[in-house]
């Protein structure tokens, strides 16, 4: 299927690692030329040079920004435009983990979480609409989680900040509808990351005998498909989201976790 890609201009932010490198992956090997932007040049590095790779796609650019600092995200938009003439599509991916009950979150963290994932969005959406209206249209496709749409104890802040995502998500939708600029978002559940693993090394450890294997596959002993998932299955849907074959889908919030929700 073609999904119509091919000569787009992306922007994926969080583009290093985990969902954002797997949607990256999969715009540039549908012919989008694609800016996967965090804050360490060395990993955007890295991670272009392998997208190049595997893709045979050679446009693809590394930028580092700080999606927090709007003065940066400008530079990194006007950069991007700079160098391709425009800007089609924003996967606004850059974000965080961060979990407990009201009383143990300190500000630090509420400030880091809601900057990161609140006010990143907003600064990375801010500085891509125009471009998108002069393009004719564009998307936007925000990565959130479905603790935003039910909210478990000891989830604070990141089901407050996903929240504000999914509820940016329907706004905006309705904003720039009648700029063909369709706005979406993903509601990701447990996948195979950077992250996890990180917090695999810090068990095993503790425990030498806990493969990461076996970590996970007690993960997914909690996912109604018996499994977690990888990035590639939400960067694939990113993909389709920014297609033409998602023409006629914008507001939506797309739950991408295995069955794990308690709602729809």
């Amino acid at each position: 299927m073609d999904l119509g890609l091919t000569g787009k201009v992306a922007i994926v932010t969080g583009g290093s690692d985990g969902i954002g490198k797997a949607a990256a992956t999969a715009m540039a090997e549908e012919g989008a030329k694609v800016a996967i932007v965090s804050r360490t040049q060395a990993d955007l590095d890295a991670e272009a040079a392998d997208i190049k790779s595997e893709t045979g796609n050679n446009d693809i650019l590394g930028i580092a920004a700080d999606v927090t600092d709007e003065a940066q995200v400008q530079s990194m938009v006007d950069t991007v435009v700079g160098t391709w003439g425009g800007l089609d599509i924003l996967v606004n991916n850059a974000g965080t983990s961060a979990a407990g009950k009201f009383e143990d979150v300190e500000n630090e963290t509420w400030d880091t979480d809601l900057g990161i994932k609140v006010y990143g969005a907003i600064h990375c959406s801010r500085a891509a609409l125009p471009h998108m209206k002069q393009r004719g249209g564009g998307r936007i496709i925000n990565t959130t989680t479905p603790g935003g749409k039910a909210s478990a104890g000891g989830s604070l802040p990141t089901s407050l900040s996903r929240a504000a995502g999914i509820s940016l998500t329907k706004a905006m939708s309705k904003d720039y509808a009648a700029d063909n600029i369709l706005i979406n978002t993903i509601c990701v559940g447990i996948l195979k990351s950077r992250q996890h693993r990180r917090r695999w090394e810090a068990a095993n450890a503790q425990d030498s005998s806990l493969t990461l294997d076996k970590f996970y596959n007690n993960m997914g002993g909690r996912v109604p498909v018996g499994r977690i998932g990888e990035a590639r299955e939400a960067g694939d849907v990113i993909c389709f989201l920014a297609s033409e074959r998602a023409s006629y889908i914008t507001g939506a919030s797309i739950n991408v976790d295995g069955g794990s929700s308690p709602v729809v």
